[in-house]
């Protein structure tokens, strides 16, 4: 049976009801339940969210969503990307509702429990379908992977800088910049 966003709206409706609040995602026609992650691969995101959006908010390049952010694909399926940025000119407001567009940029952040090939191929799709730009954070390796659509992406470690002048034209990080600090 193929699910679609309407049953997906309807079973987040009746969770709601039950006091319950899962993040899902429809994906080929089935409703998948997205699971919480590790706390290391959350703040990863949040510095990521940070850095970006230092640099995104006051130049008013356009929006950053997290991982709650779903966004309905052209294939009608729902994703929610960990990190994902739609440009000023694409969403001039936004909107009580899942956002039907593919985001310019989508971030994928490994978590202990993900496998690196799903995690590609989530990125490879949202390139297929319009995305600009994508990036795989692995903290198990500490790199950043960047892809582009047709590439097979370009990995980045230490103090290697990433750049994505398509989207945020002089915007500069080290990669070592979105690891969580040790507090000794």
């Amino acid at each position: 049976m193929t699910l679609t966003i309407q049953d997906l709206e309807r079973l987040q409706e009746k969770l709601k009801e039950d006091h319950c609040d899962y993040q899902l995602e429809l994906q080929s026609g089935n409703i998948v339940v997205m699971g919480p992650s590790d706390i290391e691969s959350s703040e990863i995101k949040a510095e990521f969210i940070r850095l970006l959006g230092n640099w995104v908010k006051p130049r008013k390049l356009g929006r950053i969503f997290d991982s709650s952010g779903g966004f309905i694909m052209p294939n009608t399926e729902l994703r929610a990307p960990d990190v994902s940025f739609v440009s000023a000119q694409r969403l001039k407001r936004t909107i009580r509702d899942f956002a039907q567009l593919v985001p310019d940029l989508v971030v994928e952040i490994k978590s202990k429990t993900d496998r690196i090939r799903p995690l590609e191929d989530k990125i490879k799709l949202f390139l297929q379908l319009g995305a600009r730009v994508g990036i795989l954070i692995n903290p198990d390796e500490l790199t950043l992977t960047i892809y582009r659509l047709n590439s097979e992406g370009e990995v980045l470690a230490g103090e290697d800088k990433l750049t994505i002048p398509e989207l945020f034209p002089g915007w500069e990080i080290s990669i070592s910049q979105i690891w969580p600090p040790v507090f000794e």
